[in-house]
This record gives structure tokens, sequence and C-alpha cells, in this order.
């Protein structure tokens, strides 16, 4: 690599000081971006992960194109899954559709085991390709976590108020955390192959958890939470959690050994603060506001980036993934905005 490698968001990770507020978008790679629709037209998600090179490409391409401070892996969490004995595909306009859905304790049981080395021997190539070859900036890795996981292999797909996989917490109580065992098991070796590979942070997103109260999220997903957590901690790189609809949760995460905590646009970085969270904050534009005039977009980004430069432990990003309706240059002309507006020397 020529260029000088900026690590400003791994300092920022660490809640070191850092010369300007360092950002990146989830789902930045792909979705509104025109050379990875012409990519959509010939090869579907599973097959661009499944070309290292075509995968790298993807993946650093928002780093080039809008000048974000990371870049996160082109993947999807259900790139582990069909490892272990899941029958998933992605459907455009539909998500993950699960084809033999778990409703026993035998079909956890018949739950294999990931052997990253040879069952996802693609995705830590890619790995390699971007962060000894082709990037500036850290790469950031991720995995699923377990309910947001579990969810999709009980639903058979996306939900809107997951009953068929809280019936199932409920009432196959044994079954439900041989299952959380299971993918715990799976998250821990599958990010310990990641981060071995050149991963410089890795996000867990428990994006539906929030569907859950506080206590069942004590009960029956804290648990495998606390193991996964302290178990990664040994590779020393940040660890991040995050969710959707989750301010409830917010003191339960703060209580893992994670480093950072992504909110999503409900809750502000001084709330966050008031309600005694103490980890680094990662967020928090609401995505739709970046469809609304620049006017708009830069007074509501001011406001998350005041706060954040207030707190001293902030990294910018969106409250949840890019839409495939964002205009590339709007989120180019965002991420100048926060790097000039806290203090980037050009």
């Amino acid at each position: 690599m020529t260029n000088k490698f900026n690590d400003t968001i791994i300092q920022a990770y660490k809640g070191e000081k850092t010369r300007y507020t360092p950002a990146w978008f989830m789902r930045q790679a792909g979705r509104s971006q025109p050379e990875y629709r012409k990519l959509k037209e010939k090869y579907s998600l599973f097959e661009i992960t499944h070309q290292p090179e075509l995968c790298a490409y993807v993946t650093r391409l928002p780093v080039e194109n809008y000048g974000v401070d990371a870049a996160i892996l082109y993947k999807d969490i259900m790139s582990p899954l069909p490892s272990m004995g899941v029958e998933v595909e992605i459907k455009a306009g539909v998500g993950p559709v699960i084809y033999n859905p778990i409703n026993s304790i035998y079909d956890v049981e018949k739950l294999g085991m990931i052997n990253p080395q040879s069952d996802v021997p693609y995705v830590l190539e890619t790995i390699r390709l971007l962060t000894e070859e082709q990037l500036t900036v850290p790469l950031i890795g991720f995995s699923g976590a377990p309910f947001t996981l579990a969810s999709y292999m009980i639903e058979g797909g996306p939900s809107k108020n997951y009953s068929k996989t809280k019936a199932f917490m409920y009432k196959q109580s044994d079954a439900w955390f041989l299952l959380m065992d299971k993918l715990g098991d799976m998250i821990i070796a599958y990010v310990d192959a990641q981060i071995e590979a050149g991963v410089k942070a890795i996000q867990i997103f428990d994006s539906w958890v929030g569907s859950l109260n506080t206590q069942d999220y004590r009960i029956f997903i804290k648990p495998v939470m606390t193991r996964i957590f302290s178990e990664l901690r040994r590779h020393q790189v940040p660890l991040i959690i995050f969710g959707v609809g989750a301010r409830h949760l917010l003191l339960e995460w703060n209580d893992l050994s994670v480093d950072v905590i992504g909110l999503d646009w409900r809750t502000s970085i001084q709330e966050a603060r008031e309600l005694g969270v103490t980890k680094v904050l990662q967020g928090n534009l609401d995505p739709a506001v970046l469809l609304a005039e620049w006017e708009t977009i830069e007074s509501r980004t001011k406001a998350i980036l005041e706060q954040g430069l207030a707190d001293e432990k902030h990294v910018f990003n969106l409250g949840h993934g890019v839409t495939p309706d964002i205009k590339p240059e709007t989120l180019k002309k965002l991420t100048d905005f926060i790097h000039a507006y806290t203090g980037k020397d050009e």
C-alpha cells in the first residue's frame, strides 16, 4: 500500500482523542452505487461474496468514492449459515429466505459447526486482499448476533413481530438455549477467523433484538452475548454492538465487554449518556434524512456532530443502513462535510 494508512477510526473506537470525527456508513458497500448495481445485473450477493477479487472491489468502492474512514466487508449476516446446514437464499425485494426452518430441538441438534478456513475461505481471502494490498483505512468485519440469526432460522425469513421466534423461546427453552450455544460457537469461530485474516474491528449486528423486552433479553440473550464478547476480547480489536429500536437495552449492552455501542436514530448521544451509557457511541443520522434537501441534512448532521464533539467519544454513522434510493453524491458530500466541520487537516 503506497498511501499512508489512516487508523483514525480505531483510535476513536478506543476512546482516544482524534483530529476529526471519523465516519462510515452501514450498508455503504453496494446498495445505491451505480457500479454495484451494474454488477448485480450479472451476479447475486452470494456469487459476489464467493469471488474474492470482486468482493474486495465492492468493499473498497465506498472508501474510494466517499472518502469514509473505514471499509466494512461486503457480505450478508447469512453468509456463514450454509456451513451449519441452513438452506438459505437471498431473494431480491424480500431478504433471506430459509428453506429448512427450525421447529424443534431435533432441528437444532442437526446444525453443524463452521470451520471458517474450509467453509468460507473466500471470505478470508477477500479480507487478506483488502488488508494486505488494497485499503488505506481499517476493514471492519462483522457477524449477525444469535437472536437476529435465530429469528430468520425460525421464522423462515424476515418477520414483523417475531412471534414464532418468541414462541419457540418461551415454549422450547431447552432447544432455544442449545441454539444460542451453537450460534455463539459459530460466531466466535467465524469472527476469530476474520480477525486473524486482518480485520481491525468487529461489529455484531443484533438488528432485531429490540423486539424483546429487557427481562427476556437478560434471560434468553445476555448470557450468550456475554460469552461471545468475553471470548473475542482476547484479540484486542474494538468490538461494536448495534441493533434497531433497542433504547431499552442500552444499559444491558453497556454491561457487555464491548468498546462501542451503535445507536439507531431514535436515541441521541446526549440521551444515551443521560441513561448511563459510558461506551464510545457510534451513529446516528436517520438514513431517511439523506433523501431531504442538503440544508436539512447539514443541520441534522451538525446537531449529531456537536453532541459527539462535546462527548469526545463518537464515531459518525447512520442510525441504520444506506437505502438504495440515497444518492452516492449525497454520501460523498456528507463525508466531506463531517471531516471539514470537525477539523480534518487537508
